[in-house]
């Protein structure tokens, strides 16, 4: 209860992006990268000037805008998929809808997901703190991951809607808060996991939390630390 007032009290007295940034970091598994047991041979562990700038970062002593890939988060999340034994595929739909040909709505595609139906995941990252949605990110947790979540859909539902596939986004903030949809997703995948592994479910939980939120804080602190680098 002391915890929760002093949280109140801290996001009263800041600015409307520190509070977007506090909201964030406190959602659900946003800070799961921390208890990670590093492990290099697992690809779970950050170089000590990557943890660094990660530290930095995370405290939002370095909050200007950069440029994060989603290919890691996709890979991580298809490597889930196969070990939970799914059929699963990357980067598919490609040329086969009329309208934007060239784009592809599934990231991952998983056969069979949706009461027999294929499945497209679409990953987004989004930041909070982005001036678009500030106005709502400081006043409501996952306000930027449900905007992307919204517009993921707009943009990719139709045309799964042509393949006969749903389209599920998932949406993560830069700060490590997924969406709703992402939240269902990866609490359906790991109940397939803890079959598999024999495992309770609350752990592989939050090892999906750990594994997915480590990669997206490597990436973030590399693009920070590339973006810093002298000119050569």
């Amino acid at each position: 209860m002391m915890q929760a007032q002093y949280f109140h009290i801290l996001l009263e007295s800041s600015s409307p992006a520190k509070r977007a940034l506090l909201l964030s970091v406190a959602a659900p598994h946003a800070s799961s990268w921390l208890s990670v047991v590093p492990s290099p041979g697992l690809g779970l562990h950050l170089e000590s000037n990557e943890y660094q700038m990660a530290i930095r970062w995370w405290l939002g002593l370095d909050t200007s805008g950069m440029v994060v890939r989603h290919h890691c988060r996709r890979d991580e999340v298809f490597d889930l998929c196969r070990h939970a034994h799914l059929s699963v595929s990357v980067e598919r739909g490609h040329g086969l809808t009329r309208d934007l040909a060239h784009t592809r709505p599934a990231d991952i595609l998983i056969a069979g997901w949706d009461r027999g139906k294929p499945v497209a995941l679409d990953l987004t990252i989004t930041s909070p703190l982005c001036s678009a949605i500030l106005s709502e990110s400081c006043h409501q947790a996952g306000a930027a991951a449900l905007a992307a979540e919204a517009r993921k859909l707009h943009s990719n539902g139709p045309k799964c809607q042509e393949l006969g596939w749903s389209c599920i986004p998932l949406a993560v903030e830069t700060y490590g808060n997924w969406g709703k949809e992402a939240h269902d997703t990866f609490s359906r995948l790991a109940s397939y996991l803890a079959i598999h592994q024999s495992s309770p479910k609350s752990a592989v939980v939050a090892e999906i939390y750990g594994r997915l939120n480590i990669a997206l804080v490597r990436s973030i602190a590399r693009a920070i630390l590339a973006r810093e680098l002298p000119p050569s």
